[in-house]
């Protein structure tokens, strides 16, 4: 499945409802945002989805101007902690063609930026940076451990559309590679531990692009049921993982 058809599962209102499942970004990724964020103090986030970025910025950020193409993942986000922010600007548009109110002294995009036509949003990104401004491009690691989770994966494979989902840091490496980013430097955050219910964790990867209802049809209650038999036999109650936070950051070509 290509990635501009699973791109379209995020309007969905299931998958969006399914994002406050997630993990959040660890509170380091903050911090190291708030290092980079240069005159004026205001933020585009492009391709905010529900606002897991927007709706936890610093105090600092005087405006977030929140920019999704899915109506959904908006709608959605206003409603979450933090959603009711006066410094947010909640946009419905794409980042390739909205319209901005630059200049930025800070564009971020969260676990997104593989979602857009990079040739076409990075030479935007570009212009509407102030001088000395940045992109950062930012998501999470996520690492769990037990001998389920070989079993786990083995269905995960089994089920995806997808044979190999490129991580965030090689999508870097790329356009880097590319000359379309002129990388400055790139950070990992101290892991956090985040536990939840296994249903909760079901309704993570029901948020996903790849093992979302919409997007596994007929074959999702299957899934759904082969995942629960491979936790049942370890006799797990609770789904365990450590978040590492990435952020790369660097200046559009």
């Amino acid at each position: 499945m290509k990635a501009t058809e699973l791109g379209r599962v995020f309007a969905d209102d299931e998958v969006a409802a399914l994002y406050k499942y997630r993990a959040p970004y660890p509170r380091e990724v903050y911090a190291i945002l708030e290092r980079l964020v240069v005159e004026p103090r205001v933020v585009l986030d492009a391709g905010t989805g529900t606002g897991a970025l927007a709706r936890s910025f610093p105090a600092s950020i005087v405006r977030i101007d929140a920019l999704d193409p899915s109506a959904a993942m908006i709608r959605v986000g206003r409603t979450l902690p933090g959603g009711d922010d006066p410094r947010i600007r909640w946009m419905v548009g794409r980042a390739e063609d909205a319209p901005l109110s630059s200049p930025y002294g800070l564009i971020t995009s969260g676990a997104s930026l593989h979602w857009m036509q990079a040739d076409v949003v990075l030479p935007r990104f570009r212009d509407a940076l102030a001088p000395g401004a940045r992109l950062a491009i930012v998501d999470t690691e996520t690492t769990h451990s037990g001998d389920w989770r070989s079993e786990f994966l083995d269905v995960i494979r089994h089920y995806s559309p997808r044979d190999h989902h490129v991580e965030t840091h090689e999508m870097v490496a790329q356009v880097v590679a590319q000359g379309r980013l002129i990388l400055e430097g790139e950070q990992r955050t101290a892991p956090e531990r985040f536990d939840q219910s296994v249903d909760d964790y079901m309704s993570l990867l029901g948020s996903t692009s790849t093992l979302s209802r919409v997007t596994l049809g007929s074959r999702a209650s299957a899934f759904e049921t082969a995942c629960r038999e491979v936790i049942a036999r370890h006799g797990m109650t609770r789904i365990g993982s450590e978040v590492v936070g990435y952020v790369a950051w660097g200046r559009p070509a």
